[in-house]
């Protein structure tokens, strides 16, 4: 295959970036962010990991369509809708809710790409997500890149890191990219995952399911979802501003500003040993700032 969505980033598109915090040096703690958003300006973070064994596999099977599920600031619907038209493939958005009267930015990306949005109730987009699978030379990938292939290319962002690292800790949507990174952890290493909804607590099954064997070093923390998917209090936006300011460091509304600001607060409260490594995975999708980008000092700065 000739185009690189789907094969491997070479190591040195992938940077990491030592963070420094008073918090973190009280504890004599060291935090280095995997910089997994300055991978590509759309495919960003996890999702290209995420999505390269659901396309390869597809382009085998000689799809000339990809279907696929989200909502209305869905990263996953952008970056699937630009990896398609890249594989010179259709591409397909089933979009849970009605249809607005104008597209959010990230719809509008996503047509703007190629992709064909099908806006549909919560109840029908929940049967159709149950019932998906190939058909019509259709090739239907799970909402978020949920699944085994999307846990196998989840697996391949540790290779990126040269460190034993005491601590992984990653934001959970789906828990795709949580399980990989479990699969693909040393047995000594602890993962922390920060879910980013409000009450998900049937992830650590949903994770256990895409594991390749029964490992029990990860954890599920339910407490910094900040009121729920997407929510953005006034505190979560002041902490991404200072972020900004203090580190240069862009965060986003639904995943990575609550993963941070976890990190920061589990080490204050001295959840984490006194001396270890710590490695936080930056999973992109700065694109979802887009609703609130004149709340933010940095949206758009990627690098």
């Amino acid at each position: 295959m000739n185009n690189h969505i789907t094969s491997k980033p070479t190591p040195l598109s992938i940077r990491i970036e030592a963070f420094s915090h008073e918090i973190l040096q009280a504890k004599h703690l060291s935090l280095d962010i995997l910089r997994l958003d300055e991978i590509h300006p759309i495919i960003s973070g996890n999702k290209l990991f995420k999505l390269k064994y659901y396309l390869e596999d597809a382009l085998q099977k000689k799809c000339h369509t990809i279907q696929t599920f989200g909502g209305f600031y869905s990263n996953h619907i952008v970056a699937t809708a630009y990896a398609a038209k890249l594989c010179q493939l259709k591409s397909i958005g089933i979009i849970r809710g009605a249809k607005p009267d104008h597209l959010t930015p990230t719809l509008q990306e996503a047509e703007a790409h190629g992709m064909t949005l099908r806006f549909v109730s919560a109840i029908d987009y929940q049967t159709l997500k149950r019932n998906q699978g190939f058909f019509d030379n259709v090739y239907s990938i799970p909402e978020g890149g949920y699944g085994l292939l999307g846990a196998k290319g989840a697996a391949e962002i540790l290779s990126f890191t040269n460190k034993s690292y005491d601590y992984i800790v990653c934001a959970v949507g789906t828990g795709t990219m949580v399980a990989g990174i479990i699969n693909s952890s040393a047995d000594h290493q602890q993962i922390i995952g920060i879910s980013a909804l409000k009450g998900a607590y049937s992830l650590e099954a949903e994770i256990s399911t895409l594991l390749k064997s029964d490992k029990k070093n990860f954890q599920i923390n339910h407490d910094y979802h900040f009121g729920g998917f997407a929510k953005h209090p006034r505190e979560l936006l002041s902490f991404m501003n200072k972020t900004w300011k203090d580190n240069m460091l862009p965060t986003d509304i639904v995943y990575t500003a609550k993963t941070l600001y976890a990190i920061l607060d589990l080490a204050h409260k001295k959840n984490f040993k006194n001396g270890s490594q710590i490695l936080m995975i930056h999973s992109g999708g700065l694109q979802g700032n887009h609703s609130i980008q004149n709340r933010l000092n940095f949206y758009g700065v990627t690098r």
